[in-house]
């Protein structure tokens, strides 16, 4: 593998051209996302980078979900040379690199429908409120085998268990050649571990800007999938893949910077929160069942929202009770910081962090109160007590989710016109194809009886 300590991450388009040169780089493959988070990707030579720096490079979108109609196709990808990074699967001679680009209309303008562009958009209001935003997520995944035709199935990798080691986890050496290609592009990760449930994996990366980070949760899925499909292995980031375990969640642990302090951490309070926090939580609270079919985005991301396994399906907080949809993790100072914890790692990104950035923003201009703290069990709480509390649950399916978005004017503005439409289209049509199909639990259950 590429020594990584001896590749400065770059930041200039000269930085990259030097890089390209010195490291005998041939290709590089330019990445977006369309509004469902697939990385689109394609090659281009490396004499053609310094060119296309300048110039972008031309694409059809009307192919895109979510881009563009047919009479308005033409687009240009802008790389952006801070997300240069040398892939370190692949062969040092003849070296292959990927690039991540921003996605512009002919004129120059911002392509309205790009999710990069939509979190920017984001970025730009907390700025004029004089706030920069960071965020860590903490990505879970499954690790299967392949068939013997190298497609993937569901077949277990290991029987292990939290924080389990060889010989009960027995894809530690797959995890060990992701971190080392994770690390190898520039990551600095703060723990990679076994999760609860069979042949589930953990590996958590320091928190960073939201625009690198989202940058970040693309790369890691990249890297993930590639190393392990390289090790004769497929990772899931589906949220549910397996019945009766714990699915893969996205924690996303966020906090507002403002003049290089934590906006979050007061020491004058007893739980050091400051009333900043407290804005941000309430407008979390408040649109998270608007934005939930952005985080939780598909119709097998409800499967594990349910009680049971660890995963929050209730809109409360607490500083203590991991039940709460908002956890309030013990660090203070630089590190006080808000965890939402139902994100799943199926979302779009920078679509998710969008969300998040807005509705927490909304909340401090408005000046939203959060309800009292919840410091016991949800899941252990009467429907009667829960209503008493104003605990809402999340949308239990992404029929419901949809719906609550449809009537959103917060989401509309999150997204803009272009990609509301786009996500909720995709979207319906996802579920119409899901309800018709039927089920092995519908054979399983009626086929015999009915």
């Amino acid at each position: 593998m590429v020594n990584s300590k001896s590749i400065p991450k770059p930041t200039t388009v000269e930085d990259v051209l030097k890089i390209v040169e010195e490291r005998d780089v041939k290709f590089i493959r330019t990445q977006f996302t369309d509004i469902l988070g697939m990385v689109k990707s394609w090659a281009i030579p490396a004499t053609d980078l310094e060119n296309v720096f300048k110039n972008g490079v031309m694409f059809d979108g009307s192919s895109i979900e979510g881009f563009t109609r047919i009479e308005e196709s033409d687009m240009v990808l802008m790389p952006d040379p801070s997300t240069f990074r040398i892939l370190p699967w692949r062969p040092k001679e003849g070296a292959v690199a990927r690039i991540i680009g921003d996605v512009k209309r002919p004129n120059g303008k911002p392509f309205e429908g790009d999710p990069r562009f939509i979190l920017k958009r984001a970025i730009a209001e907390a700025d004029k409120m004089g706030y920069t935003m960071n965020v860590g997520p903490e990505l879970e995944f499954f690790l299967f085998k392949l068939d013997a035709d190298g497609k993937p199935t569901t077949q277990l990798t290991d029987n292990g268990g939290y924080f389990d080691f060889a010989p009960l986890d027995l894809a530690q050496d797959v995890r060990r050649a992701i971190d080392f290609a994770l690390v190898d592009m520039g990551f600095r990760l703060e723990a990679s571990h076994h999760e609860v449930a069979p042949s589930q994996h953990e590996i958590n990366f320091r928190f960073g800007d939201v625009l690198s980070t989202a940058d970040n949760v693309v790369t890691f899925k990249y890297v993930v999938k590639s190393v392990a499909y390289h090790q004769g292995y497929y990772a899931s980031f589906m949220p549910k893949p397996l019945h009766g375990v714990n699915g893969s969640g996205m924690h996303s642990n966020q906090s507002l910077m403002t003049d290089g302090k934590n906006a979050f951490y007061d020491p004058e309070t007893s739980d050091g929160l400051s009333q900043t926090a407290r804005y941000y939580i309430g407008g979390l609270l408040k649109h998270v069942r608007e934005f939930a079919a952005v985080t939780n985005s598909t119709v097998n991301s409800y499967k594990r929202l349910v009680p049971g396994y660890e995963a929050p399906i209730y809109a409360a907080w607490s500083a203590s009770n991991r039940s709460a949809l908002i956890r309030i993790p013990a660090t203070r100072g630089i590190g006080t910081r808000v965890e939402l914890r139902c994100p799943d790692p199926a979302c779009n990104p920078y679509l998710a962090f969008a969300s998040m950035l807005h509705a927490g923003l909304d909340g401090i201009k408005n000046k939203i109160e959060p309800p009292e703290a919840t410091n016991v069990n949800i899941f252990k709480l009467s429907e009667e007590e829960k209503t008493r509390r104003g605990i809402e649950s999340l949308p239990g399916s992404l029929r419901e989710s949809l719906d609550i978005m449809k009537e959103s004017e917060f989401m509309k503005n999150v997204l803009g016109e272009h990609t509301f439409n786009s996500f909720l289209k995709a979207k319906n049509t996802e579920w119409d194809d899901y309800k018709t199909i039927v089920h092995p639990w519908e054979i399983e259950n009626y086929l015999s009886i009915l």
